[in-house]
């Protein structure tokens, strides 16, 4: 048979190599920085671009889109030139796509840290570069697509079938959730509201760790696990299960993040039923993988590529053991809105991802320099470094999240909160903060042992741009040749992928169908209004700083909640929020009963100075929310956008706002000078959030508790 010749580009594989190293290293500093605010907030170092509310979504957006994406990139450029046996369909678009995310990567290390967000979680890029995201996306699809048109081998092996899987449904959740009313170039309220934004949101949240954090590293994980052990993949019929199962079975399970807030219970429910299901295909993953290995222990024993990829491989399968069982609402009622969360998610990031694309680079750039690897040793030594750094990070945010529940739940014996001052439980886990930033050091020590290996090996071998290959052209196979339904259906990428598309939209249409459309689920309440144009922008202001990464606006129907910050939180409330700021983590206390709980002159000082005001308060100060002036200029536009997407502003009121603006900042001017002799121009920004929080939870009447006042 005669054979023909091509070469694998390499070069495109090794920029985005290049890119996984820095931004892993710069994501990780950001977040070692945050960490450390947590516990030192002189580490705010009291400029606005640099507080923890502004550098929390940089951490993230750094780690999951720059450090996981580049390297789900590199890996996936590499695998399937060689799964296919052909070159990439188009050099052009493989660097269109790199330089593309890197400016995107860029565009969004300028915005967040200028407070540039629309506050939604994973999802925080304002709307010019979540365009800029989709296209670049498609331009990633349509190389990827055409690879797969032009292949030379038959059949599509596992790997690629995660390709497919995250290709079509990050496409899907990223345009879904990214439906924004823009304001301005740089200001945008999201299509939905309350309610129904949360559930776009999470649905859209947790698919992104499902398909932008799991699907693509498994796929990776597919390829680069059997070809460090050489050794076949453990069972292909358990990989179409695994396959199908996980994606049909994932894309439900979004709701369970808000159980026991104000989603209807039917939705709730269903998030959890499909959450634990995800047990099953996800651990068949795990064992896949585990079971690959089998004969092959002692070369995991020496082999660090096998050594971070066996644990990467167990993280995976700990954190999809432990999501399904925090979905329980037995556990999620202990568990949600505390540190515990945050371990299991730096579970699967440190360990799952960042494992993983640790040792598919130990495997990577010794082939692609035709060269050894610099220092097993030194490779070694930062395997345990790093599984230390994780260790040590994750045990202490555990011990933080129980605690946290549990103060936060006591009741005495005369039936009062035992901690009625939320600061409590605050001071009570700092040292816990201090041994996660050094486990969080650790890990980062760790990659910088590998960059030094990484450079000092490339440095001694020669890089290969073009790779030499060759293999028969693609014919026509009698169907004899095939061997069951799945068989003939990795001959057919089309179709695959069509199937692939329907098999993850069922969920999300039965889930948010019925929400947006039976008014019966989010039901009205008259007597909630629209922000006013000065309450506008202080939310504005609230969402620019970042807030909503420490403060909920979500109280649950428990006592002990009830008791703390007064009536729990009824969906009708939420209907003209755009977006939603339910928050997923309290570092600080509920805010969604603060209004009218203190005085104005009150929250003047905690912005100011909130460890003077509140003894103990890790909170960072905010001195120039004082010296800025909120922009009036842009009300009108404000309003004209909200009332676009279904909030009940009156028709030309846009003219006139600023006059009711006016009168709002002049009365809290007057309650500030009466209160505590304050002097402070209307214009200022601190006076509109000053408005923003009065304002929250106050449209309804509430029973009256020792924290909330009934208004």
């Amino acid at each position: 048979m005669e054979l023909e010749k091509f070469s694998y580009d390499n070069k495109v594989v090794k920029y985005f190599i290049v890119a996984t190293v820095i931004f892993g290293i710069v994501g990780m500093l950001v977040g070692l920085t945050a960490a450390i605010q947590l516990f030192y907030p002189i580490f705010n170092f009291d400029t606005p671009y640099t507080t923890f509310g502004r550098i929390r979504p940089l951490h993230t957006n750094a780690i999951i889109f720059a450090f996981v994406g580049n390297a789900m990139y590199a890996g996936i450029y590499y695998s399937m030139q060689r799964l296919l046996k052909t070159r990439m369909y188009s050099d052009l678009l493989s660097w269109i796509n790199f330089w593309g995310w890197q400016l995107i990567i860029l565009a969004a290390a300028i915005t967040l840290p200028l407070g540039l967000t629309t506050s939604k979680e994973y999802a925080e890029l304002e709307w010019p570069i979540d365009i800029a995201i989709a296209l670049i996306w498609v331009v990633f699809g349509i190389n990827m697509i055409g690879t797969i048109l032009k292949r030379r081998e038959k059949h599509m092996y596992v790997a690629i079938w995660f390709y497919i899987a995250t290709f079509v449904t990050v496409a899907v959740l990223h345009i879904v959730n990214s439906f924004e009313m823009p304001v301005t170039l740089f200001k945008s309220y999201s299509w939905y509201a309350g309610v129904q934004d949360a559930l776009v949101q999470w649905w859209y949240g947790h698919n992104a760790v499902a398909f932008f954090l799991t699907t693509p590293f498994l796929g990776l994980m597919y390829y680069y696990l059997p070809k460090a052990a050489n050794r076949p993949v453990y069972s292909y019929k358990l990989s179409i299960i695994h396959f199908w199962s996980l994606i049909f079975i994932y894309i439900w399970a979004g709701p369970h993040h808000l159980l026991y807030t104000s989603l209807p219970n039917w939705a709730q429910s269903l998030g959890v039923v499909f959450s634990v299901m995800l047990i099953a295909p996800s651990w068949g993953g795990m064992l896949n993988g585990l079971l690959t290995l089998r004969g092959a222990w002692d070369k995991v024993r020496e082999d660090p590529v096998l050594k971070f990829m066996v644990v990467a491989v167990t993280a995976y399968g700990m954190s999809t053991f432990e999501g399904p069982m925090l979905s329980l609402k037995n556990v999620n009622a202990i568990a949600h809105f505390t540190d515990w969360i945050i371990a299991h998610v730096h579970i699967g990031g440190l360990g799952w991802n960042g494992f993983l694309t640790f040792g598919m680079l130990y495997y990577l750039i010794p082939k692609m320099w035709g060269t050894k690897l610099y220092s097993i040793k030194l490779a070694n030594s930062h395997f345990w470094i790093g599984t230390l750094g994780i260790i040590m990070y994750a045990l202490p945010m555990y011990v933080s999240g129980i605690t946290q529940s549990l103060m936060w739940k006591e009741f005495n014996a005369e039936g009062f909160l035992e901690y009625k001052n939320f600061l409590e439980t605050v001071v009570q886990i700092l040292p816990l903060y201090v041994l996660r930033a050094l486990g969080g050091f650790l890990y980062l020590v760790g990659a910088f042992m590998m960059t030094y290996n990484l450079i000092k090996t490339a440095n001694q071998g020669k890089f290969i741009p073009n790779e030499e290959a060759e293999a028969a052209a693609l014919e026509k196979a009698p169907k004899h040749t095939d061997t069951g339904w799945h068989s003939v259906l990795e001959r057919k990428p089309v179709i695959f992928t069509v199937l692939t598309l329907v098999a993850i939209v069922i969920g999300g249409v039965i889930e948010m169908v019925p929400t947006f459309l039976i008014e019966s689920n989010v039901p009205t309440i008259s007597s909630v209004k629209p922000y006013t144009p000065l309450e506008l922008h202080g939310r504005d202001i609230y969402i620019r700083e970042g807030c909503v990464s420490c403060h909920s606006q979500m109280v649950r129907p428990f006592r002990s909640e009830t008791e703390r910050y007064g009536e729990y939180s009824k969906a009708g409330e939420f209907v003209y929020d755009h977006p939603f700021l339910w928050g997923s983590k309290r570092t600080g206390p509920d805010l969604h009963r603060v209004g009218g709980k203190y005085p104005d002159s009150w929250h003047y000082y905690h912005m100011l100075e909130p460890n003077v005001v509140s003894a103990g308060s890790i909170m960072p100060p905010y001195p120039w929310l004082y010296e800025s002036a909120i922009n009036k200029a842009q009300t009108a536009g404000k309003i004209s956008a909200l009332r676009a997407i279904g909030v009940p502003y009156e028709e030309g009121y846009e003219e006139i706002a600023n006059q009711d603006l006016d009168k709002q900042a002049e009365q809290i001017v007057q309650n500030l000078k009466e209160q505590d002799g304050i002097e402070v121009a209307k214009e200022t920004e601190i006076i509109a959030l000053i408005a923003y929080l009065q304002r929250l939870g106050t449209d309804i009447k509430v029973k009256s508790t020792g924290e909330t006042a009934s208004n």
